[in-house]
């Protein structure tokens, strides 16, 4: 009787372990997810903001208004896309 006793409560603390253990790897996905998520948001971003920049910096310089901002903005976009499907390639190789 005492060695069903002992038996069913390992059984218990083993489980208890497992449900914990379970808990914090899940924890982990989703926090490792949202970083991801966060970086391929901040690439794309950041490369449309650096490409209006330079155009809006570009324009001031040779007086040509608005034509070297939207030119750099559409390249500013063409390269955050770029970026932002290169990091998922090797975000996705990870996995």
């Amino acid at each position: 009787m005492t060695d069903q006793k002992n038996f069913k409560t390992r059984l218990k603390i083993a489980k208890d372990k497992l449900k914990n253990n379970s808990i914090i790897t899940n924890n982990n996905e989703n926090s490792s997810f949202i970083g991801g998520a966060f970086k391929l948001g901040t690439e794309l971003v950041s490369a449309v903001l650096v490409g209006t920049i330079i155009g809006f910096i570009l324009d001031t310089w040779f007086d040509t208004k608005p034509w070297l901002i939207i030119l750099f903005f559409f390249l500013g976009s063409a390269a955050g896309i770029l970026n932002v499907i290169k990091v998922a390639k090797k975000m996705q190789k990870k996995d």
